[in-house]
């Protein structure tokens, strides 16, 4: 066994390979230090050399559950790499299951955090995950399928469903996807999502990421489907409609009358983010005559000093605000938020002084920019933030009844729009039992 492992690993300098004797065998073993934990010397080092019993080995060898037969050599550069320790004895191979965890208890939330629910969320670690998973959904008929993708990165991926609720057509088609799936680096749901995608250029997202286990438990019993990867933090849940993106983690903690506002104070945020810039460019450019005449002339007031047009006004402040928003992400936490926050004052201030932008422009900018953060999905909230230039582009051209026209063409895009099957605009996402039609198939 050492000599074809050394060969497979022939430049592998921390590939650690000895033959050991205790009087009674000679058991070659071999395996990486960095991969694996403190296992190795507990469940098999300390049996087989200090307190032998031949009996005993033989039994832990057969019965013990991190034991298992390795008669395929075509397998032994895998086990290595995921942690394995390799072993002979008596011409048999077996391999050690004592690969290292980094993660031993459960990430805080980042990006969906909550006031009311849980504050525990995923990690890299796919068991870790799991477990967080079946602690929240703890019923027999969780299903998980294990794959793996990535021709050099090897990832561990888990497909999981309540056998119940699942359509069998739906998982009929996730597992043809899954098939034609292929990589060779796969590190991150982001990646997945995009191959689980039918069409890559679409808009809008057609699964979700969330971070969170709970959410994930809500959504398996809905008879959703989740994907969980090995070394990401984030799982994937499908099919998804447009109402499951605007959904807020509070909003299932929180009383019904309260739950119902903040979801229309979001709509209504993603009306205002998309519309309001090209509405300022049409109303000031083409359609002053919308407005009451005091707010025209207040508007046509606070403009007076500007010395070109609102297009070109609008175009700043936006870049601005972008601008930004790339630079929170890419500063140090410690600082991201207050740098950003004070940059945006001083900047619009001396822009508005300068007489770069009006006032009204100001407002608009910050209204848009609020509207924009108050959209619970990231993914979601990007598609948003870059449909409005769309919307600011016709508004140059056509005045309101080009947004019109192009708001209606959004519509008829979201209502031809499908998640594996699943309407993107359906009201009602409707749990049914499956479980007969399941074992048919």
């Amino acid at each position: 066994m050492l000599e074809q492992i050394q060969r497979q690993f022939k430049d592998a300098t921390d590939l650690f390979t000895t033959t050991l004797d205790n009087g009674y065998w000679r058991m070659e073993l071999a395996y990486f230090p960095a991969l694996c934990d403190e296992r190795i010397k507990d469940g098999l080092l300390v049996p087989f050399s200090y307190r032998f019993d031949p009996d005993e080995f033989r039994r832990m060898l057969r019965s013990f559950p991190k034991y298992d037969v390795a008669d395929d050599p075509a397998k032994w550069d895998s086990l290595l790499l995921k942690g394995f320790v390799l072993i002979e004895l008596d011409g048999v191979c077996y391999s050690f299951k004592s690969d290292r965890s980094l993660f031993t208890q459960p990430d805080q939330t980042q990006l969906e955090s909550s006031l009311l629910g849980p504050q525990s969320a995923f990690t890299e670690d796919l068991d870790l995950n799991m477990y967080m998973l079946r602690k929240r959904y703890n019923v027999p008929e969780m299903t998980a399928e294990p794959y793996e993708k990535g021709t050099l990165s090897r990832t561990a991926i888990f497909v999981v469903y309540d056998r119940r609720f699942v359509n069998p057509q739906l998982l009929k088609m996730l597992r043809s996807q899954m098939d034609k799936i292929d990589f060779d680096l796969l590190q991150s749901s982001g990646q997945m999502s995009k191959k689980l995608t039918d069409n890559s250029h679409r808009f809008f997202p057609t699964i979700l990421q969330t971070e969170r286990p709970d959410h994930v438990a809500k959504m398996l019993g809905r008879g959703k489907i989740a994907v969980l990867l090995n070394g990401s933090r984030f799982a994937l849940i499908l099919p998804v409609r447009l109402f499951d993106f605007m959904f807020a983690t509070d909003d299932d903690y929180e009383s019904f009358w309260i739950s119902w506002f903040l979801i229309g104070l979001r709509y209504i945020a993603v009306f205002l983010t998309i519309v309001l810039p090209a509405s300022y460019i049409a109303i000031v450019s083409y359609n002053p005559e919308i407005f009451r005449v005091q707010l025209a002339f207040t508007i046509d007031g606070s403009r007076a000093a500007v010395p070109y047009p609102s297009f070109i006004e609008v175009a700043l402040m936006l870049f601005i605000v972008e601008a930004l928003y790339e630079a929170s992400i890419r500063l140090p936490r410690v600082v991201g938020s207050t740098a950003t926050t004070v940059g945006g004052l001083i900047l619009g201030q001396a822009a508005q002084q300068a007489g770069l932008v009006s006032s009204i422009m100001i407002i608009v900018t910050s209204v848009v920019a609020i509207s924009n953060y108050l959209i619970p999905n990231s993914a979601f909230s990007q598609s948003i933030r870059l449909l409005k230039y769309g919307f600011v582009a016709i508004a140059i051209v056509f005045g309101i009844s080009g947004i019109v026209v192009l708001f209606f063409a959004m519509i008829v895009y979201l209502c031809q729009l499908r998640s594996y099957g699943e309407p993107y605009l359906s009201l009602f996402s409707e749990r049914r039992q499956h479980e007969s039609s399941l074992g048919k198939s």
